[in-house]
């Protein structure tokens, strides 16, 4: 399970070309790819276990569904600036793009820089990496101070007007989940959204509307107990 050649080929073993009509029905890159089910990649990363080296490896290989086997199979704890610089410039898939932040970016002591950085990034991917970057953040670090996530809610308000489709997603998501984390976060959460109408910016309108119907839904309310 070491040898790139033989993982390659346990891919294309897997793959189901058909597949590949349904990814790109969701938006996803598939110039170089198998077209596999991730549930199917996510066993196989299993089988293979962390492996740093690997991980690398299969990135440089340009393929798709590579790309998503090294997020699951990289060690987080030896992930390098320069590494999340570089996967990020790769990036051209929404799924490989939150796969790396989830299982990787958001772990590194780099997260915040990066997450403030891309998040005013020009390319499309790179920008929704910062946001991705707040969302996980928010979801799975739990023992990060709130004003972690205060300091990301200005950027979130300034950059709602991109409406490209990878970026508003981000943003929307990064300030639902913000907004989601306790009742002192949905405050602040409920304030950036009405700051963003308030803009009178129709691009930002659909970030703003679309966080205040979930964090203002019973659901929300009663999880973080107002």
């Amino acid at each position: 399970m070491n040898d790139i050649d033989f993982i390659l080929s346990e891919l294309q073993s897997i793959s189901e070309p058909d597949y590949l009509k349904k990814m790109a029905r969701f938006g996803i890159d598939i110039s170089k790819a198998f077209g596999i089910r991730v549930p199917n990649i996510r066993k196989l990363g299993k089988q293979i276990g962390k492996n740093q080296e690997l991980s690398l490896l299969l990135w440089e290989t340009g393929f798709h569904e590579a790309h998503l086997l090294a997020t699951l199979i990289g060690d987080y704890k030896q992930v390098t600036e320069m590494q999340i610089n570089t996967w990020t410039k790769d990036f051209s898939s929404w799924d490989v793009c939150d796969q790396a932040c989830g299982n990787l970016f958001v772990k590194t002591p780099y997260f915040k820089s990066k997450a403030f950085e891309f998040a005013e990034a020009e390319a499309e991917f790179v920008k929704r990496t910062g946001f991705v970057l707040m969302a996980e953040a928010a979801v799975h670090l739990k023992k990060e101070p709130n004003e972690t996530f205060l300091a990301f809610l200005p950027v979130i308000e300034s950059e709602a007007y991109d409406n490209r489709n990878f970026v508003k997603k981000a943003i929307n998501w990064a300030l639902r989940q913000i907004g989601k984390r306790n009742a002192f976060l949905h405050t602040h959460a409920i304030q950036t959204a009405n700051n963003i109408l308030a803009q009178n910016n129709k691009k930002a309108n659909w970030v703003a509307l679309d966080a205040l119907r979930e964090l203002n839904s019973d659901i929300v309310l009663a999880k973080i107990k107002f």
